[in-house]
């Protein structure tokens, strides 16, 4: 069996484990394997892909990245896209094919899966919103680089009797706030899922100095929506698969700047961005995208398509890819009530 493995979207720690898991037991059984190269823009045009060795697995469980490369090539939004996918996995003579990615990735999987392509799915994504499973790549990883983030920050807001105003990752949910902030110790967490006004975070901070704090850290997550956080560019930097590209929105920056305006406290505002993403994966990282990276190997050599590996109660299961992407996983009230337990 020829087997194809591709990475899509953002790059995230513990996807070198996750190709790692899938490869070495598939040459180990004497099938080929192929790697993708740049995600779905490898299998559109001419194509870009080359077979891969066990030496060229090895070494590479703690290495952050991807070593195929990614990209936020969209094949659905291109014309005669499903064909050109479809074509290169005939010329590449795939057998079957492992994508490894987040809604966007996953959700081309799908829409192939339902035209009878042999695809199996991997979950990856910082956010944490894929839907029935409790495990996504990467998530880990970039909770530990915030909580040591906002650790670091306490001290110069102490020292200077600041407001601090942290920005993270999360389009849509705020897994990675709420978790990195918790576990920081963050005095307010704002994130997409709970509507907070400016009035409320105003009050918050008055309530801090009159209580005797004057210094305050706030997590945000760089795709919450407030008034007055809106900048008149928000809708014109899109990517392939319609996403406004949020590092140009400058959550944070304004957030700090609004606060400062309302407040006069001295605020200063830190953007992590992609030091989430980059560096070395966690060890619970490099566990469990080695642990669903089997779990697609042994979906493969089962043949068992249009489905993909999911975590559920510290086990691997197995979910259909359509069930997966159809709706986001977002974080619960009783999560982010916790949070504001230590407001």
């Amino acid at each position: 069996m020829r087997i194809g493995i591709l990475t899509g979207g953002g790059d995230a720690p513990g996807l070198n484990a996750a190709i790692r898991a899938v490869g070495r037991p598939a040459i180990g059984d004497g099938h080929t394997v192929i790697g993708i190269r740049n995600g779905w823009a490898g299998l559109v045009g001419e194509g870009d892909w080359s077979e891969l060795t066990r030496r060229e697995l090895s070494g590479i469980l703690q290495v952050g990245g991807t070593m195929l490369g990614s990209s936020r090539t969209n094949p659905m939004k291109m014309e005669g896209g499903r064909e050109l996918v479809q074509a290169n996995l005939q010329r590449a003579q795939l057998d079957a094919l492992v994508a490894i990615g987040g809604d966007d990735t996953l959700s081309v999987a799908a829409w192939l899966a339902e035209q009878g392509a042999p695809v199996v799915g991997v979950p990856k994504t910082m956010d944490n919103d894929l839907s029935i499973t409790e495990y996504c790549i990467g998530f880990d990883t970039a909770v530990g680089i915030v909580t040591e983030a906002v650790d670091r920050l306490h001290t110069t807001a102490v020292s200077h009797h600041r407001v601090m105003v942290v920005e993270v990752m999360g389009r849509d949910t705020g897994w990675v706030a709420v978790m990195g902030g918790l576990a920081g110790g963050a005095d307010m967490i704002v994130i997409p899922e709970f509507a907070v006004s400016m009035d409320e975070v105003v009050d918050h901070l008055y309530r801090r100095r009159s209580g005797g704090s004057d210094f305050s850290i706030i997590v945000v997550s760089e795709g919450v929506e407030m008034e007055g956080l809106a900048r008149k560019d928000d809708s014109t930097q899109r990517d392939a698969f319609g996403h406004v590209q949020l590092s140009r929105r400058g959550v944070g920056e304004r957030l700090a700047a609004l606060i400062e305006e309302r407040t006069g406290f001295e605020t200063r505002a830190t953007v992590l961005g992609h030091t989430q993403r980059g560096g070395s994966p966690s060890a619970y990282d490099r566990i469990w995208a080695t642990h669903v990276g089997h779990g697609a190997w042994q979906l493969l050599s089962r043949g068992e398509f249009g489905r993909m590996p999911v975590v559920q109660c510290s086990r691997v299961e197995v979910a259909q890819i359509r069930d997966v992407v159809a709706v986001q996983r977002r974080v619960p009230r009783e999560l982010y009530d916790l949070a504001q337990v230590f407001y």
